[in-house]
């Protein structure tokens, strides 16, 4: 029922792209087309000043939007590959095959829990579909890059690599690759990810990367201001700028929380617990690294779940895999649902800094609950150990 309702929403996006059903203004997706016509067109520098990326928006759609592109210009040649077709018929493809792909790695991972999970992630999968973001994308790279450490690839490097075109969501894996000794990976990932910008620079041309640089700054100022749709982000700082924090206040605590949750990934190692809770925990801690963490973005959440709900599952009791459940659909779920109840209740379309951010704190909440669960497993497994034996000391 779910996989129906995801490719109703589907087509129904489509037709409004063609023409065919009521339009929209101006989405994630129109900007993935737009980047890529201005590939084609020569222009594609422009895209990365907002005055500028403004007035094409306007010669090419007839309305403007806060959607500053700030892809580093390896994913420029993604949505070029898009911009083609028309944008209707593109995102069909991108979204449905990017969809396709990740539910087929999640199944690979996950096994016999694949339908819990996805459950689990249905308003993970309701954004992804109806913003036609590239969440699908990255839940795949990571996935596959996850599957590969599981199974000690250094081919897991290839997709790692690959996610250059968001790579702030890779530093969870890279630092598990890191601690884990896994030279060869982090090799390849590194060779994959210099001959990607590299492939890039010789098609786009080198001042792609001044006009990139250009841009990342402008986003810097944007989201200091508040500019950028707050709501929709699961990070720290949005949750504290949010609530009118200043915004050196929200980064320190931005980066003092990120340091913490990656801090879990040695720590795992060092308390032994299993390499499939090591990754997953890694793949988790990712989306805790930069404040411009979305919604969407939470694909790495269910690829984190895949690998980590057999554990937890055989360890929780039944009101923490409810919590569980809730926590996670509170963080998919916030950003779409706070949108949709501010444009019923005022009958216009969400501002910027319309409403707070909030699903930084049941995230927080539920990655305290997945630790617990986990370090319970290693406690038990020592407490059987002792009755055979002396137990070896656990870490407190």
């Amino acid at each position: 029922m779910l996989l129906l309702s995801l490719a109703a929403v589907m087509l129904s996006k489509a037709l409004r792209y063609a023409g065919l059903l009521p339009a929209q203004g101006i989405t994630d997706f129109d900007a993935f087309h737009i980047a890529g016509r201005m590939v084609w067109r020569g222009d594609i520098v422009q895209a990365y000043h907002l005055p500028a990326l403004l007035t094409v928006q306007q010669a090419l759609t007839g309305e403007q939007a806060f959607l500053p592109w700030t892809y580093p210009p390896p994913f420029d040649l993604v949505v070029a590959a898009l911009a083609p077709l028309p944008i209707g018929l593109a995102y069909l493809v991108f979204v449905g095959s990017t969809l396709v792909a990740y539910l087929l790695v999640l199944r690979r991972i996950a096994g016999a829990q694949f339908a819990p999970v996805v459950v689990a992630l249905a308003p993970v999968l309701v954004v992804g579909v109806a913003g036609g973001q590239n969440g699908f994308l990255t839940g795949t790279l990571i996935g596959l890059t996850c599957l590969g450490l599981l199974s000690g690839r250094a081919l897991a490097g290839l997709p790692l690599g690959l996610m250059v075109i968001k790579p702030h969501l890779a530093v969870g894996l890279a630092v598990c690759a890191l601690v884990s000794r896994r030279w060869h990976c982090l090799a390849i990932a590194a060779a994959t990810a210099a001959l990607a910008l590299v492939f890039s620079t010789v098609v786009l041309g080198p001042a792609i990367w001044p006009a990139f640089l250009g841009g990342v700054d402008e986003a810097k100022t944007f989201l200091a201001a508040g500019a950028y749709p707050l709501f929709r982000m699961v990070s720290v700082y949005a949750c504290l700028r949010s609530l009118d924090l200043p915004a050196f206040v929200a980064l320190a605590v931005q980066v003092a929380t990120a340091a913490a949750v990656l801090g879990l990934i040695p720590l795992a190692l060092w308390r032994n617990l299993p390499r499939r809770q090591v990754v997953g925990l890694a793949a988790l801690a990712s989306l805790f690294v930069s404040p411009y963490a979305y919604d969407y973005d939470l694909t790495l959440y269910g690829v984190a779940l895949a690998l980590l709900l057999p554990d937890l599952l055989g360890r929780a009791s039944r009101r923490e895999e409810l919590a569980l459940l809730a926590l996670g659909w509170m963080v998919g779920g916030y950003g779409l649902t706070a949108g949709g109840l501010y444009e019923a209740r005022l009958g216009t379309e969400i501002t910027a800094s319309a409403e707070i951010s909030l699903a930084a704190l049941p995230f927080l909440l539920l990655v305290a609950l997945v630790w617990r669960i986990l370090r319970r497993e290693q406690a038990a497994t020592a407490a059987i150990g002792g009755k055979a034996g002396p137990a070896a000391p656990v870490p407190a």
